[in-house]
């Protein structure tokens, strides 16, 4: 075969350090969009984010050429760094050590994106870590409650 193709979409979940609910309204709108330019900055195509004050969701066509550790390490670190600089005076802010990440099909792809821009209505019901664990359940990810959150 001549060329290599590709059809990588994941779904990539962290919370903010202990799950603080540190994005607040006036840094969320402003916060995707730059995030959303990392993504592009890094040849991935980003299908939707969303979140609520405590974690965000991201759903990504992933290039061959970027390892997943490699963006979630530039968006969680760019990001982090952003908010320092742009948002002063407010709590010191950073996101959780690990995060999830969670292949889709491209057939649930509307599904995932219609999950994640409905945040807000899901947790009026849902934690965080209910949802979280539902997660890794769902993509049958074995794991130790212990360990998961830190």
């Amino acid at each position: 075969m001549a060329n290599t193709y590709s059809q990588l979409y994941v779904h990539l979940v962290w919370s903010t350090k202990e799950r603080e609910n540190l994005i607040d309204m006036d840094i969320q709108n402003r916060l995707y969009k730059y995030m959303g330019g990392i993504t592009k900055s890094e040849k991935a195509t980003l299908l939707a984010i969303g979140g609520i004050a405590n974690h965000v969701h991201l759903l990504i066509d992933l290039p061959l050429t970027l390892s997943i550790p490699a963006l979630v390490k530039q968006l969680k670190g760019s990001s982090s760094k952003w908010i320092h600089e742009n948002f002063k005076g407010g709590k010191p802010f950073s996101w959780q050590v690990g995060y999830g990440a969670f292949s889709v099909s491209k057939s649930l792809v509307p599904v995932v994106e219609n999950y994640i821009d409905r945040q807000e209505e899901h947790h009026k019901h849902t934690t965080f870590e209910e949802e979280y664990y539902a997660l890794l359940k769902c993509h049958g990810i074995q794991f130790e409650e212990k360990y998961v959150l830190g």
